[in-house]
């Protein structure tokens, strides 16, 4: 021991760790073992909340019980409250993928505890007599009830920080439809012409795919609101007090601001995460869906002469280092990569659940960096999406609607008034000739002039099948 380090000891002997360190010996071994990622769990913000979280839950649990007298219950609290707040992250420092379920993680946050607060009880770091980790921080805990139970905490509010990006992005794309609204154009399938709809339309059909997500990942949060704390070691409760699991969960609930559950069996909580493979698996349809809207906005851009050119993105950066001029669309591009990312960790997720053996699924930790990263990517592509490229599209009316009369696609509408084979031959002679499907019409006298100006001079006719009656009835066909 020196003025620069401590001697910790555990089973397997003393070892010297930083005199200023908050963490212990515990921690200071599990960095020397799983030098694997780089990424410490203080990068995992909401994870270290949670365990705060679970932590103060505990003691004050602990507390009520009988358990855990008011000075040390106290100095507890205080610190799990500074870890909450994010004023001891730097200390949690094991690598986010370790072996051992989670413990030593766990064990991190035991010793950031106790050491902060035996300096709150105005003792020194290190000086376990007075205030110990595993004797009084990890109190009626397991690894096995307490990394669960924190990491499901922790995702619930990303999540929540994820809902906000995804409203955002949907809001977006609604005042994009609305702006479009009557921005008539040429629907596609199988990416040949289809029939006409509206720019708005289009929009609005990504917003209620951002809304139906939303639905999803709230459902997807209730499944992760039920926890396992309490359990202990395998769920039967070993060492902790016949009422603990409920007052913990109690004061879970009410520290961080989430109704969390006990969950009905807890051995069966322990061993299980298909609630995990759910929320992943939500995460990935996001991930889908975005990367979609992603592909269509790219493709909608296109040219911007020699492509679709329907829309224009912003231009956020140079295109390119030989090629004057040209501009990318990046922020697509970067969503893709991102819905790419997601869907690679879900297979991670569901490799690491399909894992688990008897009585717990020692791969958490594998799980929580995946879930993480994807609902932090995620969350920044919503924003970025929303913010640079979004809110700056716009788009040019006339070449839109120049696109319609030119479409062969185009005679679909006027199927109800000359029939299907009369149709037929109308495209087959405006694709062999080049003319346009108006003129085509006008020229073999296949519909009075109204009527045909009724139906394709008014987009709301087009777009809207249920007002071609009354286009009818004003201009009924001679």
């Amino acid at each position: 021991m020196s003025a620069e380090t401590r001697t910790e000891h555990d089973l397997l002997g003393g070892l010297d760790v930083p005199a200023a360190a908050y963490y212990g010996v515990h921690t200071a071994r599990a960095r020397e073992n799983f030098r694997i990622t780089g990424v410490p769990i203080g990068l995992h913000g909401d994870l270290v909340w949670a365990l705060g979280c679970v932590k103060e839950a505990a003691a004050a649990a602990n507390h009520q019980l009988g358990l855990l007298d008011e000075r040390r219950a106290g100095a507890i609290m205080a610190a799990c409250r500074e870890v909450q707040n994010g004023r001891l992250t730097g200390e949690f420092v094991v690598d986010v993928l370790q072996g051992g379920a989670g413990t030593s993680t766990n064990m991190n946050a035991n010793e950031v505890i106790a050491n902060r607060a035996l300096e709150l009880l105005g003792q020194a770091r290190g000086e376990y007599a007075h205030l110990h980790p595993i004797e009084h921080v990890n109190l009626g805990q397991s690894t096995n009830d307490v990394y669960p139970t924190a990491l499901r905490l922790g995702l619930h509010r990303a999540a929540g920080t994820l809902l906000a990006a995804m409203a955002g992005l949907r809001t977006a794309m609604e005042r994009k439809s609305v702006q479009f609204r009557d921005y008539l154009k040429m629907g596609r399938t199988q990416l040949q012409d289809a029939v006409p709809m509206t720019l708005g339309q289009e929009f609005s059909t990504f917003a209620v795919m951002l809304a139906e997500d939303e639905l999803r990942l709230a459902e997807a949060m209730l499944l992760i609101r039920e926890v396992n704390l309490g359990g202990t070691a395998i769920g039967t409760g070993l060492n902790a007090h016949a009422d603990y699991a409920e007052a913990a969960c109690r004061h879970l609930a009410r520290i961080s601001g989430v109704p969390v559950v006990p969950a009905g069996n807890l051995i069966e909580a322990t061993q299980d995460v298909g609630a995990l493979v759910q929320f992943s698996s939500v995460l990935k349809r996001i991930a889908v869906k975005l990367s979609k809207v992603a592909n269509d906005l790219r493709l909608l851009s296109s040219g911007p002469r020699a492509g679709l050119g329907e829309i224009v993105l912003p231009a956020v950066q140079a295109g390119s280092s030989i090629m004057p001029g040209k501009v990318n669309p990046v922020i697509p591009e970067v969503v893709n990569q991102v819905a790419f990312s997601v869907i690679g960790k879900d297979l991670t997720v569901t490799m690491a659940a399909e894992a688990g053996q008897l009585q717990l699924n020692a791969f958490e930790p594998v799980m929580a960096r995946a879930l993480f990263e994807s609902v932090g990517e995620l969350t920044a592509a919503c924003t970025v999406l929303a913010e640079r490229c979004v809110e700056g599209i716009t788009a040019d009316r006339d070449r839109l609607r120049a696109g319609v009369e030119n479409s062969i696609g185009l005679v679909t509408a006027l199927v109800p008034y000359i029939g299907y084979h009369r149709a037929t031959e109308v495209a087959q002679h405006a694709m062999r000739t080049g003319a346009g499907v108006i003129d085509v019409v006008r020229a073999q006298a296949l519909m009075d002039e109204a009527l045909l100006e009724a139906v394709l001079g008014a987009p709301e006719l087009l777009t809207t099948p249920g007002l071609r009656l009354a286009a009818e009835a004003a201009a009924p066909l001679t």
